[in-house]
């Protein structure tokens, strides 16, 4: 749910073009022919949009309760969600999938206990036919039959999300999507679309393939985040020149102003390739908590503020399916959308719909969201060790300090790429040792020591300066050890790691303990702005915010398989 940097296109206007006939007339009398004018776009038929798509609340709807994928929802608990959604009248629902367990499921109890709620219906589509055709076919089976089956349900059937915007997992090539949404189309009744990323439908940066698509839909579903936008400084967050009093009611202002602005891009190219193509919002959210590194921006308030915003602009496009209904826990550091949790109590941003028993205990006021307060790091530290992990601690060592407590906390990155815990039995140092369990993606995982309050370690920078640390593990191959700069908030975000393979600096991957002292230069020199963050995202020293790093990015280390492999560290410092 990344986007990318809006390119817009500069149209010839009529004007323009008048102007430039006339000076081509005056040009001396030459021969060449005069430009040929744009053609005007033909509209071809659409399927109409019901009505019920504007009339409608919509919310994007996945039952699933579990910390997996694993339990599929009961029917009794998805008519739970759905009476729930009723009773603050959300009426319209965005499915994902046409799956048996799950979307025939929500279907079925809609019709056998005769809910007003109507369905945009999603087909899966699992990748490009090279590799998925067979999966996919399967699926669009079962999606023309619900979709025919249930035609007062279905309002309108999505086939794919998210497959074509470049960041996609998984990457179907618009040729291979518009043959699917046509097959579907020619099989139903119901206008038909995909949903993407806006920067997909808006042809950004003309990267894409967007017409094979807009010759065959007959709606537009965009998707547009900008909370998941603020890593890659599209659009200003921070909103460092408000005042403080005001600075979160104007970060929410921006974020609305962020939306219409993608809404706007994809409008506007749309309308010059297929006239009248109606626009739906298919996602868009705001989280109530940080899952994802989302600090001073993800709060139950704010989360309110951007859904009342967006509740209020009617004249944009013509359904804004909010994303989404409930918490789903096995998402992990993409959790914390919901209106509700996982608990099925309703968020501070639909409380004014629900009594009491059936909300979240907290409560807030506008003056409790959240907003960017730029960080101050701690006075330099000018002890010769620095301990961040160990049971015993020398009393001329510094430990982190600062304001916000706790100081320190250990996290996985994308929150879920690896699973840390702390063992009491055979440490290298006292009796406490972290054990990390990777749960790998694709790309590789990661763990850290996040301080809640920067430090300044720019004495330890030095041709003397080490991080110490033991380690125990079998691990194949090599790790990346390291430290993080600046923070990902004021774009300043800088990735400090420096791959090491066994035999390397102490580190050795044969199950026992070693002790491992890489110097601190030779990780610096491997500074670079971390995943979306800018070039100016340089090293400084005097804001490290994450003390110790250990991780493994394939591309960095060659890594193959996706070991698993536990990883024990311990007696974690550093020296000058």
């Amino acid at each position: 749910m990344f986007a990318f940097d809006l390119r817009r296109r500069n149209l010839l206007g009529l004007a323009a073009l008048a102007a430039s006939l006339v000076l081509t007339a005056c040009g001396g009398g030459s021969s060449d022919p005069a430009p040929t004018p744009t053609p005007t776009p033909t509209a071809r038929e659409l399927r109409p949009l019901s009505a019920e798509f504007s009339s409608r609340k919509a919310v994007s709807y996945s039952g699933y309760r579990g910390a997996d994928r694993s339990t599929v929802p009961t029917a009794a608990e998805v008519l739970q969600d759905l009476q729930l959604l009723v009773q603050g009248n959300f009426r319209l629902i965005r499915l994902f999938d046409s799956s048996d367990a799950h979307a025939a499921k929500t279907l079925q109890v809609i019709k056998d206990n005769n809910l007003d709620i109507k369905v945009q219906l999603g087909i899966w589509i699992s990748g490009p036919k090279a590799t998925s055709d067979a999966d996919n076919l399967a699926e669009i089976e079962r999606g023309v039959a619900l979709a025919n089956t249930y035609k007062d349900i279905v309002l309108g059937v999505s086939i794919g999300n998210e497959t074509m915007v470049d960041w996609s997992g998984l990457k179907v090539p618009p040729a291979d999507m518009a043959a699917y949404i046509a097959a579907v189309r020619a099989r139903i009744t119901q206008p038909v679309t995909t949903d993407d990323n806006w920067a997909f439908f808006a042809n950004d940066q003309k990267k894409y393939d967007t017409n094979k698509v807009l010759d065959v839909v007959d709606y537009v579903a965009m998707h547009t985040y900008p909370l998941a936008d603020t890593p890659w400084g599209l659009w200003d967050w921070q909103q460092a020149s408000v005042p403080a009093d005001q600075r979160a009611a104007a970060m929410m202002d921006a974020a609305l102003a962020k939306a219409k602005k993608d809404y706007n891009a994809v409008a506007a190219y749309v309308a010059s390739k297929q006239p009248n193509m109606p626009i739906v919002i298919g996602e868009t959210g705001w989280k109530s908590t940080v899952t994802g590194g989302e600090s001073q921006r993800a709060h139950p308030v704010n989360q309110k503020m951007y859904f009342d915003r967006m509740a209020a602009w009617t004249n944009g496009p013509k359904a804004i399916f909010t994303f989404e209904a409930f918490d789903e826990p096995w998402k992990g550091g993409d959790d914390g959308w919901g209106l509700f949790d996982v608990n099925r109590l309703a968020k501070y941003v639909v409380y004014d719909l629900y009594p009491s028993s059936q909300r979240q205990a907290a409560t807030y006021t506008l003056a409790d969201a959240v907003y960017f307060v730029p960080a101050a790091s701690n006075p330099r530290i000018t002890a010769n060790t620095y301990t961040l992990f160990a049971d015993t601690v020398a009393t001329d060592s510094a430990v982190p300090a600062g304001p916000i407590t706790p100081l320190t906390s250990w996290m996985a990155w994308d929150g879920n790429t690896a699973v840390g815990s702390i063992v009491t039995s055979g440490a290298s140092e006292g009796t406490n040792a972290l054990e990390i369990t990777p749960a790998p993606k694709d790309w590789g995982w990661g763990f850290f020591m996040q301080l809640a309050n920067p430090d300044d370690l720019t004495n330890f920078n030095t041709a003397t300066g080490h991080i110490n640390f033991s380690i125990k593990t079998t691990y194949p191959g090599k790790l990346e050890v390291g430290f993080f700069t600046g923070s990902t908030n004021a774009n300043t975000g800088t990735d400090v790691y420096l791959a090491i393979a066994p035999g390397q600096y102490g580190y050795v991957n044969d199950g026992a303990w070693h002790t491992v002292s890489v110097p601190v230069s030779a990780i610096a020199a491997k500074a670079a702005p971390a995943y979306g963050q800018p070039t100016t995202a340089v090293l400084d020293m005097t804001k490290v915010s994450n003390g110790f790093v250990i991780a493994d990015r394939y591309a960095v280390t060659g890594t193959t398989g996706k070991p698993t492999a536990k990883v024990l560290v311990d007696n974690i410092y550093w020296s000058k």
